[in-house]
């Protein structure tokens, strides 16, 4: 299997690159960033691309592919909605519409998070946003699209968030992590588990389009 990650520099995106270079299924990963990685491996290659709302120039390289991991997001703090949306949305099928014009038979798999407003409707703003951007590539004629809707990632294997406050979070969490999967294991998952999950429905599908934090965590178990 061939993959494209975006976003494999964020926490969750380098938990899924972990997972692909570890899975002797995957062939390459290519890895599409404003910035390289910090690791290197036989298996990827990387794209350096500075614009986000315009994947033209590179959409030739993105052929051939047959799954897409899309990691890349951003926190809603502190940003209007107009912003939030065009780094969450417009970002998001910008890259889907490049994709699916040159790998339609890709299957396309979407971090989007727990408690995701598919009505559109909703107070949250990001969780509208989110709802809408999910409902938006559900619509796209790719050979499948999966939304992945996780709670609570516990960072493993050394990965850690780019973001301070976060930090901060993970920093007090982590510790009592196994009290958290103990007492609300519908709610909280791993960067490994959720890397493990989408190779596993890349590879062999699942029975739903969105995926709550249970469903990434039954995945996981079953293997590859």
């Amino acid at each position: 299997m061939k993959v494209v990650i975006f976003g494999a520099t964020g926490m969750v995106g380098e938990g899924v690159l972990r997972e692909c270079l570890e899975d002797s299924r995957v062939e390459s990963v290519l890895v599409v960033g404003r910035s390289r990685l910090r690791l290197t491996d036989p298996k990827i290659r990387e794209i350096l691309h500075t614009d986000f709302l315009d994947f033209k120039p590179i959409q030739s390289q993105l052929a051939g592919y047959d799954a897409c991991f899309f990691c890349l997001g951003v926190s809603a703090a502190g940003k209007s909605e107009d912003d939030y949306h065009r780094l969450t949305y417009d970002v998001t099928l910008a890259a889907a519409e490049a994709l699916v014009a040159v790998s339609p038979s890709l299957t396309f798999c979407y971090v989007s998070g727990e408690g995701t407003d598919s009505t559109e409707q909703g107070r949250a703003m990001w969780a509208r946003v989110k709802g809408q951007t999910e409902n938006a590539l559900l619509q796209m004629p790719f050979k499948a699209a999966y939304m992945f809707r996780p709670g609570y990632i516990q960072p493993l294997h050394g990965i850690r968030t780019k973001t301070k406050w976060y930090g901060a979070i993970y920093a007090m969490m982590g510790p009592l992590y196994p009290v958290w999967k103990l007492l609300f294991p519908k709610y909280v998952t791993t960067t490994e588990c959720v890397g493990r999950a989408m190779l596993n429905v890349a590879m062999r599908g699942a029975p739903k389009s969105v995926l709550e934090n249970q469903d990434i965590n039954s995945i996981c178990r079953d293997g590859s």
